[in-house]
């Protein structure tokens, strides 16, 4: 096995061994469709395509078909495998020495799961391109949508009357590891004119850059 293969098969077993395999489990419980799927989303954010992986919708679908897996447990093996995925592009692997590989490395991991890997990499491999520092990426979010909607309160801690309009806003957000998450917060109407105005200060800022 060449040292690069040695590289990676360590990595699996190290993330293996900090899973508890877990993520192989849950992995065998995924149907190969909704696999495939999670695999070619992977692939369009590394290649920055899409912000994130929207493992929240995907997983809906999932326990909509009769699987029981939990959306943190997805985010999980979502990681391991962009984690895998980026260790092969920075290597240059095929996918045959990738599949050896987690073959060798992951014992547990189902056949229909490593027949996806096979074919996605076959497909995208050689247009992934990571950079050496990619571990060394910002810890912060990235901004992908937002959404609002006025509500009008029928009950409040905070209102002494009833009807009281307020602003509901949810913020997609991609964290560093490339899920998609939502962030809700209402806010009262002033709220969220201060909110707007912020908003304009900033755009006129941007407009003398």
């Amino acid at each position: 096995m060449s040292g690069v293969m040695a590289a990676v098969s360590s990595v699996v077993r190290a993330l293996e061994a900090l899973d508890g395999g877990g993520a192989a489990d849950k992995i065998s419980l995924i149907p190969q469709d909704f696999f495939a799927e999670l695999c070619e989303q992977i692939v369009q954010h590394l290649n920055h395509k899409i912000p994130g992986v929207n493992t929240a919708e995907l997983c809906q679908r999932i326990q909509t078909s009769g699987t029981d897996v939990g959306v943190g447990d997805l985010a999980k093996i979502a990681n391991i495998v962009s984690l895998l995925f980026s260790i092969a592009a920075r290597n240059n692997l095929s996918a045959e020495e990738l599949v050896t590989t987690l073959g060798n490395a992951v014992s547990a991991l189902p056949k229909h799961a490593l027949q996806v890997i096979r074919h996605v990499w076959n497909e995208h491999g050689k247009s992934i391109s990571v950079s050496e520092d990619a571990g060394n990426m910002a810890t912060v979010g990235q901004f992908v949508d937002i959404k609002w909607k006025l509500g009008v309160a029928m009950s409040s801690d905070t209102c002494r009357s009833l009807k009281y309009p307020y602003v509901t806003v949810t913020l997609t957000v991609a964290d560093p590891s490339g899920q998609l998450t939502d962030k809700t917060f209402e806010m009262t109407i002033p709220q969220f004119k201060n909110f707007l105005r912020q908003f304009k200060e900033m755009a006129a800022v941007l407009e003398t850059v």
